[in-house]
């Protein structure tokens, strides 16, 4: 059932909710729209970087007891909270991609919360990781411990320091992404019965065994998907769907 309404439902729901904005001409429904995304993508960034931590620790078996699980989960979730409630200090007008979104002017005390609960969570986290290096002979599974520290500080608390790095970060979180779809496809396809033999094609046994080449197609089309939903299609709509560029401006989709 969760996948069905977070596969099905949501996205249509999310349909509809756009094609109203877009029909009603209602630009400050979309912006807080904008506004909302960043919510959600803060808390992806935030699962992310936790479950990279944690496939890191299994792969170097340095496994996280349940107390230091819950640290690191707290810390996540309070630095994204307050990142985010950072940039809804006041009511205000911003501009991404040439759409305007609206923020809105959260409770100043609501606020101060957030700040001390990501400080002390910040400093607890560092102290659990230097109690565990400590206990571990000078140890730690560094490459998950960087990418927990990366996806809550520089992608979510300090995204904003400039323009510049907020375009970046989602192409970084992109390729964090893609080290462990990478791997987990090439252990799928390496499973299968033929994966050892030649193509049936000699011109492609360049490439390598059977498997290698159907991880090179799972990149083709990953990558031609990519392009089409994030890059084409939207260009297309914008081309061939009217709508109101004095309101939405030249990037509508």
């Amino acid at each position: 059932i969760r996948y069905i309404f977070a596969g099905i439902v949501v996205p249509l729901i999310m349909g509809g909710f756009f094609a109203y904005g877009s029909i009603t001409g209602n630009a400050r429904l979309l912006g807080h729209a904008s506004n909302a995304m960043a919510f959600f993508v803060g808390w992806h960034y935030v699962k992310q970087g936790y479950g990279m931590l944690m496939v890191d620790a299994v792969l170097k078996r340095k496994f996280f007891n349940e107390q230091d699980k819950k640290v690191l989960l707290f810390n996540g979730y309070a630095v994204w909270l307050f990142a985010w409630l950072q940039t809804n200090a006041v009511i205000t007008e911003r501009q991404y991609w040439g759409l305007d979104y609206y923020t809105f002017a959260a409770p100043s005390w609501v606020t101060n919360i957030a700040v001390f609960a990501a400080a002390a969570s910040t400093a607890a986290t560092a102290v659990m990781l230097i109690n565990r290096w400590r206990k571990h002979g000078g140890t730690l599974p560094y490459n998950g411990v960087v990418a927990y520290v990366v996806s809550l500080y520089a992608w979510i608390l300090f995204v904003r320091i400039n323009p510049l790095w907020l375009l970046v970060v989602p192409a970084l979180h992109s390729l964090q992404y893609l080290a462990v779809v990478w791997r987990y496809q090439t252990n799928v396809e390496r499973d299968r019965s033929d994966a050892a033999t030649e193509p049936e094609f000699k011109v492609l046994s360049i490439l390598g065994p059977m498997y290698r080449l159907r991880v090179l197609g799972f990149i083709t089309v990953g990558g031609i998907l990519g392009i089409l939903g994030f890059w084409l299609v939207p260009i297309a709509l914008s081309v061939l769907v009217p709508y109101n560029k004095e309101v939405f401006g030249s990037s509508l989709f």
